[in-house]
């Protein structure tokens, strides 16, 4: 049985069905004073390079001042608008469920995200997964560009080895993450990454969804 089980969120355990988007641009127009024309991508990456992409997408010069003053901003407009993305966005199918058992089960959980904390924070308050995880253990935006980075800066904090640890996530990234940090990783197709491409980028296992808590279980307490 693993000591940490760390969770990606969007896309694995919730989505905003846009919302987030929409979040992203209110900051970057508070922050820069323009409007967004267009976003880099944003699959399985961390909003400090979202942030420096998106900005040499628009010739705005990037630094360090520019990411905190953007983090700060994004996460205010994700605590103002908390209301709009519980109306508008959902935990996805079998999350709480899954959460709560292996929580019954004395397993410790937390995060893994390119989300800034504060954002990240309010997502799971909103859909009712916080009480679950140790968002103190978990890793955020803030903590590095890549997965690999965030998920050795999680199991630091958590005081776990790698080898002790299951990393769940919805994309390639997470799961080359997952290898290059030296955790198991458990893929769930239920972004944007069908289950073929998860396996193909190594995922230890691949699950359509966590709709099955007896099947999502097995698959992490292995």
């Amino acid at each position: 049985m693993p000591e940490l089980v760390l969770w990606d969120i969007d896309h694995t355990l919730m989505a905003t069905r846009g919302l987030g988007r929409e979040l992203w641009a209110q900051a970057w127009a508070e922050v820069t004073g323009t409007t967004m024309r267009e976003q880099a991508s944003v699959t399985g990456s961390t909003e400090r390079v979202i942030l420096r992409e998106t900005a040499r997408l628009h010739g705005v010069p990037y630094s360090e001042e520019l990411f905190t003053a953007f983090a700060d901003v994004l996460g205010a407009v994700h605590v103002r608008r908390a209301a709009d993305l519980r109306e508008q966005g959902h935990a996805l199918s079998g999350a709480a469920a899954v959460l709560a058992s292996l929580a019954e089960r004395n397993v410790r959980q937390s995060v893994v995200t390119g989300n800034v904390r504060a954002a990240a924070e309010v997502k799971l308050a909103v859909f009712g997964l916080d009480s679950y995880v140790s968002l103190d253990e978990g890793a955020y935006g803030e903590d590095g560009e890549g997965r690999p980075e965030l998920l050795a800066k999680a199991l630091t904090r958590a005081g776990v080895t790698a080898s002790k640890a299951v990393f769940l996530g919805d994309t390639p990234a997470d799961v080359e993450g997952g290898h290059a940090a030296g955790v198991r990783v458990v893929g769930v197709a239920t972004g944007k990454t069908p289950p073929a491409e998860l396996r193909a980028a190594g995922a230890d296992i691949v699950l359509d969804s966590l709709a099955d808590t007896a099947q999502v279980l097995k698959a992490v307490l292995a």
